[in-house]
């Protein structure tokens, strides 16, 4: 199978395009479907499209509810995803199949010591972003950076440890953090937030040279399960940044590299976490969306 082969070489670009095409063929046979989304979701998994691998693995145990492999990326997404909660509900349901899976057992075990106060974490990786943001390589770049969580932010990681985001929650992105690579290059975990159906994606490493639409052909190399318009192809959307505090939104390239967005006058890193909202292009919800807020287009 090619995208075995891909993923062997660890081309996991490559190894997803590969499974999206053998999921176009239509094929009637349920099992090897499901096959084929979990190995999707391994290669999103190795990408760090976490809410994409969830996706697959969800898919496929929907179509076997019995496949192990699925409900082990599953319950691995979540533990990436901070979703701890539901970590451990994926876990269960596997042993329920088969108890002495030594996988499950282990994540269950850490899923249980990690579901820690989410507000103090929300703090410590404030604390880490200050430290971080006070070297060289940052104040090079003129990146800004906020560390303090709103008013409403407060309140909801105080009572449902969910952080709120243009307007709905997302899931909690805390944990990963903005790192150089050897190259001495800055990787950042970004958020794409999809407003009109309250889905998230979440990015483990973005490179600051890498373009947006480079990543929205691998994370929309099928579409997602919640699309169910297929509206959400990579040349169908508008990527924006909101300016919180003018109230104001602003256009993004997709050619353009994360780094360049960063750089804009206006856009602020909350908490370490870049931040980007996805709407179909003149759909009616990014209008109503939009009503109230000045836009700065392209």
């Amino acid at each position: 199978n090619e995208g075995n082969e891909y993923f062997k070489e660890k081309d996991y670009g490559r190894a997803v395009a590969a499974y999206s095409e053998g999921l176009r063929k239509k094929c009637e046979d349920p099992e090897l479907n499901a096959v084929l989304l979990t190995n999707r979701g391994a290669a999103h998994f190795r990408l760090g499209n976490y809410r994409s691998a969830l996706n697959d693995a969800i898919q496929a145990k929907k179509l076997k509810p019995t496949h192990l492999k699925a409900i082990i990326r599953g319950a691995l997404c979540h533990m990436e995803l901070k979703n701890f909660s539901e970590a451990i509900a994926w876990c269960e349901e596997g042993l329920r199949i088969d108890s002495a899976e030594k996988k499950l057992l282990e994540t269950r075990v850490k899923a249980d010591k990690l579901k820690v106060n989410v507000k103090a974490a929300w703090h410590l990786q404030c604390l880490s972003s200050a430290l971080f943001f006070s070297l060289p390589p940052l104040q090079e770049r003129n990146i800004k950076l906020v560390l303090e969580p709103s008013n409403e932010e407060e309140e909801i990681l105080d009572g449902l440890a969910e952080i709120s985001l243009g307007g709905f929650h997302s899931d909690n992105a805390t944990g990963a953090k903005v790192h150089l690579d050897a190259d001495g290059n800055l990787n950042w975990p970004v958020l794409f937030l999809y407003p009109e159906h309250e889905q998230t994606d979440f990015t483990v490493a973005f490179h600051e040279n890498s373009r947006f639409i480079d990543h929205l052909m691998v994370m929309f190399a099928e579409l997602p399960p919640w699309d169910l318009e297929r509206k959400y192809l990579p040349s169908n959307l508008e990527l924006y940044f909101e300016d919180e505090e003018r109230e104001e939104m602003y256009e993004v390239n997709p050619e353009h590299t994360l780094l360049q967005v960063l750089q804009h006058e206006r856009y602020f890193v909350k908490a370490g976490t870049p931040t980007v909202l996805v709407f179909v292009k003149h759909s009616p919800f990014s209008k109503k969306y939009f009503s109230g807020k000045r836009v700065h287009r392209l």
